[in-house]
């Protein structure tokens, strides 16, 4: 029984941590790309973010996804060589509140990226959910960059992980991204989510407007679409965090980041309020560490 109470709360973290999965594989490709950034003109310029940003959700019965297009302001061939690398993800991946450690590694096949999954708080790794991703540049040309990180399978009932970021240009001085998070699950995945929903991500809600509640305050998305859609801005938060911080001296890129993240998340509170600056800042610098010292 103490086994299965382990395994259930891992698992809830997991999903709170909104790690990436898709139930059917999608064919971007820069013509796509630049197509939806014309369709999303006017919701990029006026939008409850205070961003260049969109979010989009969806759920069925046995998937759920995330889309974040956004326009930043760095030029595409920063974006590129900043994101072009199994070890410069780990990076990023560490600046969510739930990601304990990530590990690169390549052999003669492939580039893998072990994330270890955890608590919102200091975890040993032994007592986080290990995933492992293939890390995939599927494109990498002067206007395009397509990054796939997969695993086809995790524990209870899950299958076919996915994240997915696409880059190109806009302009000289910009870049449109599109982050996709989305992922599969049968019965024991679905009713590890609705155990978590039910306690401690009971009243947790997304982005997506529904209604007006009865004291005119705004109703929003809850349930496995608020999860989706509350992690897809983390993650994307994180990326814009380490753009953002590349202009920085190598030894201050680090506080950079994570002083930007947690400052980003501030803007949300509603959704994304979990712990202090402090409690933060000072978890992750222990982590970096960790994650530095394993390279």
């Amino acid at each position: 029984m103490a086994l299965l109470i382990r395994v259930l709360l891992a698992w809830m973290a997991f999903f709170s941590a909104g790690l990436a999965l898709a139930s059917v594989p999608e064919t971007p490709s820069p013509t796509s790309l630049q197509a939806k950034y014309v369709s999303l003109g006017e919701r990029l310029q006026h939008n409850p973010f205070r961003r260049a940003l969109a979010l989009d959700s969806s759920e069925s019965s046995s998937d759920l996804k995330g889309d974040i297009y956004a326009l930043v302001d760095h030029p595409f061939s920063t974006v590129s060589a900043a994101l072009n690398g199994a070890e410069e993800w780990c990076d990023v991946l560490i600046l969510h509140l739930n990601t304990k450690h990530c590990h690169a590694t390549t052999d003669k096949t492939r580039t893998t990226l072990t994330v270890y999954i955890g608590k919102k708080t200091p975890q040993p790794i032994d007592d986080a959910y290990p995933i492992e991703f293939s890390y995939h540049v599927a494109a990498a040309t002067t206007k395009y960059l397509e990054i796939q990180l997969n695993a086809e399978k995790g524990p209870l009932s899950t299958r076919d992980y996915r994240i997915q970021l696409q880059a190109m240009p806009v302009g000289d001085d910009r870049t449109f991204l599109h982050l996709t998070y989305s992922y599969a699950y049968g019965l024991a995945g679905r009713l590890a989510m609705k155990s978590y929903l039910a306690t401690i991500g009971r009243g947790k809600v997304g982005f997506t407007l529904t209604g007006e509640q009865s004291g005119g305050q705004p109703e929003y998305v809850g349930g496995m679409r608020g999860l989706a859609e509350r992690n897809t801005m983390r993650y994307y938060l994180a990326i814009d965090a380490y753009l953002g911080a590349l202009p920085a001296a190598t030894p201050l890129q680090l506080q950079k980041r994570l002083q930007s993240w947690f400052n980003a998340t501030e803007q949300y509170p509603r959704q994304l309020r979990e712990v202090d600056r402090t409690a933060y800042i000072d978890m992750k610098r222990r982590e970096y560490l960790r994650q530095q010292t394993a390279r």
